[in-house]
């Protein structure tokens, strides 16, 4: 039996189904949780390639949360899954003290999950304004509309959106419109400039209420 999460308390519980929820309207997939030293990293991917000719990036949500002891593992579980057992312990537990919540089985065939990002060597990269991904945003998610007529196949949609959501950000660098997609539709958008960092084939994007991660493609890179 897998081991449970013990959250440290009721908000951190009420935060993480708030931040899952809004992941499961744009990908309804896999979450990958990381534990250990007292801190559960969740990752949740928005977009990431279906295919050795799909030219999306990858693009991955990250929030992390205090736990009430040392546990320690790394896997990979059915979104909805854990969805429904965050919703379980809402409605059954009290409002303090560390709460726990059980570990759906493990899913072993998510192919972002096998894509780590580093945990350091990140340097600031500068800054944007939350204003302009907003717009980067809501800009992509009408040009998806317009472009993806009812009744489309799988294959051509995936190949619009990986081309809407690889377009550079203007004025900002190496951060394409799926990393702005990500921060809005994830919630982690507010008055606060977003501050953006790099390491190798990596960009993050970091707010007060969470991080974007972006691996680019290896023909995007400087030489």
């Amino acid at each position: 039996m897998n081991q449970p999460i013990t959250l440290a308390d009721r908000p951190s519980l009420d935060d993480l189904h708030t931040y899952l929820s809004r992941a499961a309207r744009v990908e309804d997939g896999s979450v990958r949780l990381i534990a250990g030293k007292g801190v559960l990293a969740v990752y949740t991917a928005i977009i990431y390639p279906r295919g050795l000719l799909d030219d999306s990036p990858t693009v991955l949500g990250l929030r992390t949360y205090a736990l009430a002891d040392r546990e320690a593992f790394d896997s990979v579980v059915p979104l909805r899954s854990l969805l429904e057992r965050i919703a379980y312990v809402r409605d059954s537990s009290g409002a303090d003290g560390p709460v726990a919540i059980g570990r759906p089985h493990e899913v072993s065939t998510v192919t972002w999950a096998g894509i780590s990002p580093p945990r350091g060597g990140w340097a600031a990269h500068g800054q944007a304004a939350p204003a302009l991904l907003e717009a980067a945003a809501r800009a992509g998610i009408d040009e998806v509309a317009a472009s993806i007529p009812a009744g489309t196949g799988e294959q051509l949609v995936q190949r619009v959106r990986g081309e809407v959501w690889g377009q550079p950000v203007e004025g900002v660098e190496h951060v394409p419109a799926g990393a702005a997609f990500a921060a809005f539709s994830l919630g982690f958008l507010s008055d606060d400039a977003v501050q953006i960092f790099e390491t190798g084939p990596w960009t993050r994007l970091t707010t007060q209420r969470g991080h974007v991660l972006v691996r680019r493609k290896p023909w995007t890179l400087k030489a």
